[in-house]
């Protein structure tokens, strides 16, 4: 079975699965925002905007480094590096401001690549609302967390509601589930293998690190705004997804991974819909996952490696499932 390609992804309107509309209003009861709210304060969007001291609004924007709880209250996040910046203006992601280093004491700071030009002409033209910031350069090197390169631009982007119907199934669908993942540089690379083995979407459930988190963020070399990326609070929540789909008529199996699992994975059937269950770092997958898996495959792995970093072994049970594909049968 060959899979079917992925649709062009944009946060908070995507065109949601084939389950109907039970699926396609189900939202988690995880931590995000129901919707991006615009910050309480500080000059309206849309304005260009100097900001030379560590005012209220570099301090806002500040606390999103490292206080997930603004984040969330925010409904904001920080996006660092040319990639990760590009990506989300070419899958239209919502920005709220665009920061850049003043020139001087002026406001208008020029930019000084083809590429931060190109990007900020075509913010403008796109996302009209989007603030312009020129920046004290030192104050957005502490944004930028370099202590000696200063960044071209630096991005403050949206959180967008976290609703499973972002993720389009389709008939043959992969689904990758993050089960409390504790470091956010494995979510973020997660993702990244995700979407470079043609998964629909991810799907971070429990009491794990921060999707927005900047080190998953970086980490997932933008590849987050590329694939949906949703959170939840618990099993229960995307099994309930998973029934609807069912009802729909798409035959999604959960497929757990475990070094202790049952079938080794190259013998595991992966061509047709799966939601691909990757555990905790050093636990594994909870006890309510366990339960709700109809297999669980392992990796043979050989040396002295007691396992597999988390991130590491996802990885290669998606090269897995992308090779099935292509080549249009299981084994």
């Amino acid at each position: 079975m060959s899979s079917t390609p992925r649709r062009p992804h944009r946060p908070g309107s995507g065109p949601g699965s084939r389950a109907g509309s039970r699926a396609a209003s189900r939202t988690s009861s995880g931590p995000g925002p129901a919707s991006a709210p615009r910050a309480k304060d500080g000059p309206r969007v849309g304005q260009d905007l100097h900001v030379g001291a560590r005012n209220a609004r570099f301090q806002q924007w500040h606390a999103l480094l490292d206080n997930r709880t603004k984040r969330n209250h925010q409904g904001e996040f920080l996006v660092h590096g040319v990639r990760p910046i590009s990506l989300a203006v070419e899958h239209g992601w919502p920005l709220s401001a665009l920061l850049r280093p003043a020139a001087g004491r002026s406001v208008e700071a020029a930019a000084t690549s083809e590429w931060a030009r190109r990007i900020t002409e075509r913010i403008r033209a796109e996302q009209p609302d989007v603030q312009h910031v020129a920046m004290d350069p030192e104050l957005l090197r502490e944004l930028g967390e370099k202590s000696d390169d200063l960044p071209e631009l630096l991005a403050v982007a949206r959180i967008p509601p976290d609703r499973m119907d972002r993720i389009d199934v389709g008939a043959d669908g992969l689904v990758v589930v993050f089960d409390r993942p504790a470091n956010p540089g494995n979510i973020g690379t997660l993702v990244r293998s995700a979407d470079a083995f043609g998964a629909r979407g991810v799907l971070v459930t429990g009491h794990a690190a921060d999707v927005y988190d900047p080190k998953a963020v970086r980490a997932s070399t933008g590849s987050l705004f590329a694939l949906p990326t949703v959170r939840a609070a618990a099993p229960r929540d995307v099994l309930a997804w998973v029934a609807d789909l069912r009802a729909a008529g798409v035959p999604m199996q959960v497929v757990g991974t475990d070094e202790a699992g049952t079938e080794d994975v190259d013998q595991v059937d992966l061509t047709g819909p799966t939601l691909l269950v990757v555990g905790n770092e050093t636990r594994g997958m909870s006890a309510g996952w366990r339960e709700a898996c109809d297999i669980v495959a392992r990796i043979p792995a050989g040396g002295a490696a007691s396992s597999l970093n988390a991130a590491v072994a996802g990885t290669v049970v998606l090269y897995e499932a992308g090779r099935q594909r292509r080549s249009g049968h299981p084994r």
